[in-house]
């Protein structure tokens, strides 16, 4: 998953989506091209069990990061080692949380240079990206921070990039929030729900982290979409029927 990602809804939406409080303080702006270090809206559980939306920095930082400039290369935890690695292992296991998108961007190499696309639900509905966060304690004070656990790319993802978000269902988000559960079993991708992305080609503008608005998701007429290639083992059974 490279670093860009779009979340457009407003606190109350998605406290009414997420059935948690607004813990964001009118902080929360709709952002289409959202980078790493930015204020992100994340769901969470507090110290007294309730769910909670509040802003988080993308970028996880661990108790012993010296600068904040140390989460600039945290914003993604590797689902495959999250829950031994130093850094995550403590909030993957207690401080899980649910980053809220419209979509994400990923760029393919095509021969006419980068192309980026836009990675969304067909019918709309928000996507919760698998999160962890922790509360790092600098000289400014206390500052909630996060990062987006992700995976290998399945399907036709794999021919755009070849990591991907942990995305959770709804029928996913209690179990991922509790801090009794499992994660690990939570981890796998739902191919239901993965048939629902629609993968759209956007214009270059996305690249510029300054550029703004919804301009930048609007798809671009004329270029293709990745198509999937086949597996190993599909081009090994084809093989066998010849």
């Amino acid at each position: 998953m490279c670093g860009r990602y779009a979340t457009t809804r407003g606190s109350g939406t998605l406290s009414q989506l997420f059935e948690a409080y607004d813990d964001t303080d009118g902080g929360l702006r709709p952002d289409w091209n959202v980078a790493p270090t930015k204020p992100v809206p994340v769901v969470r559980v507090d110290d007294e069990g309730a769910r909670a939306l509040s802003l988080a920095r993308w970028g996880l930082l661990p108790p012993w990061a010296t600068s904040p400039a140390a989460g600039a290369r945290m914003i993604n935890a590797r689902a495959e080692t999250v829950a031994t690695s130093r850094a995550y292992a403590a909030p993957f296991a207690r401080r899980r949380c649910l980053v809220p998108a419209d979509g994400w961007y990923e760029w393919t190499r095509t021969e006419g240079g980068k192309q980026p696309y836009y990675l969304t639900r067909t019918d709309g509905d928000v996507l919760a990206l698998a999160g962890i966060w922790s509360v790092w304690r600098g000289p400014d004070g206390p500052r909630l921070t996060c990062s987006v656990l992700t995976t290998a790319a399945l399907g036709v993802l794999a021919d755009v990039h070849d990591r991907m978000p942990v995305l959770l269902p709804p029928d996913r988000w209690g179990r991922w929030l509790a801090p009794t559960a499992d994660p690990t079993a939570l981890l796998g991708a739902d191919e239901d729900w993965l048939a629902g992305l629609e993968i759209r080609p956007v214009g270059p503008a996305v690249g510029n982290v300054r550029n703004e608005g919804p301009e930048l998701v609007a798809r671009v007429p004329g270029v293709p979409v990745p198509r999937r290639r086949p597996s190993v083992e599909e081009t090994a059974d084809e093989m066998t029927l010849f």
